[in-house]
């Protein structure tokens, strides 16, 4: 039987929120069979906790934020897009601000984070969210989908109009049986262009965007000195996102996910849609012997790290 996953034990870091530019520190530790991801904001008193669902997804501009009254917690996908990668199913966030570090802009500092501290398994069996039936969720010219797979692969597909971009792959499929999420899409960076920078601003948003932490683009270009960590990042990067943005299901997917000029927003709807209608998958758990379906879940180990 496949088990869940927490840590072995707390770990914290320290960094600033992408959005809102101000210092937060983040401390991870382990939690109890069948928790789930629970967010604890122990800056309100008493500390108020959020936990992982579609449904409580607030704000879906330019980041996946969970909000609950009169706390907000903001940029989730890419923490928890390395969950999903190590399979991690139980933990409590603990933070002293609304919203979680940005890192270098990927999720590969998160899973380093992670494993310093390594991983235990507990004694419940995990949970996985099988795809039965097609179920599709789109806005405007963009469109997500999830379909029955005897595994987990995701594919997506991107349109921008500018040249450093479009001079790169422009469709990506990562089988997840037999591609490492560590090595093929952890360390994509998000992304923004020069020319949005005014006008997000003065929404308060990427306030605390730099070269560190994103991959930037004049009109022609990208900016960063040491250029693109993969020929394709921005593609990957698309991915990393969409596995995160599932992950408020609170489970790992046996199933394919593809995305057509999606982003935060129709990930979102996606994940709604599937809960609303409940013979489009099923809730299981696997043996050993069926492991080779979700090697997902122990990517880390094939990675090397």
């Amino acid at each position: 039987m496949l088990r869940q996953r927490t840590l072995k034990g707390t770990v914290s870091t320290v960094g600033i929120g992408l959005h809102s530019g101000k210092k937060v520190s983040m401390t991870l530790r382990p939690a109890p069979s069948n928790t789930g991801i629970v967010f604890r904001r122990v800056d309100m008193e008493p500390p108020l906790l959020l936990d992982l669902h579609p449904e409580r997804v607030g704000e879906t501009m330019l980041c996946t934020a969970l909000i609950d009254k009169e706390a907000k917690v903001a940029t989730i996908e890419h923490l928890l897009s390395a969950l999903a990668g190590l399979g991690i199913d139980n933990l409590y966030v603990d933070l002293d601000a609304a919203e979680i570090p940005i890192m270098d802009g990927s999720a590969a500092p998160f899973l380093y984070l992670l494993l310093s501290t390594g991983i235990e398994e507990l004694k419940a069996p995990k949970r996985f969210i099988r795809i039965k039936k097609t179920i599709e969720a789109g806005k405007g010219d963009g469109w997500a989908k999830l379909m029955p797979f005897d595994g987990f692969k995701a594919s997506f597909e991107i349109e921008f109009n500018h040249p450093a971009v479009s001079a790169t792959a422009q469709s990506l499929e990562i089988d997840f049986s037999r591609q490492a999420y560590a090595s093929e899409i952890a360390r994509a960076r998000t992304f923004g262009f020069m020319r949005d920078v005014e006008m997000l601003r003065s929404r308060n948003l990427i306030l605390g965007g730099a070269l560190e932490n994103a991959i930037v683009l004049d009109e022609f270009r990208v900016l960063n000195q040491d250029g693109l960590r993969y020929a394709d990042e921005f593609i990957r990067h698309k991915i990393l996102d969409a596995i995160g943005d599932l992950y408020t299901l609170g489970h790992g997917i046996i199933g394919a996910y593809h995305g057509y000029k999606s982003g935060h927003a129709i990930n979102n709807l996606l994940a709604r849609a599937l809960l609303q209608q409940q013979d489009a998958w099923e809730m299981v758990s696997l043996d050993e012997r069926q492991k080779g379906q979700v090697i997902f879940v122990d990517n880390y180990v094939f990675a090397g790290i």
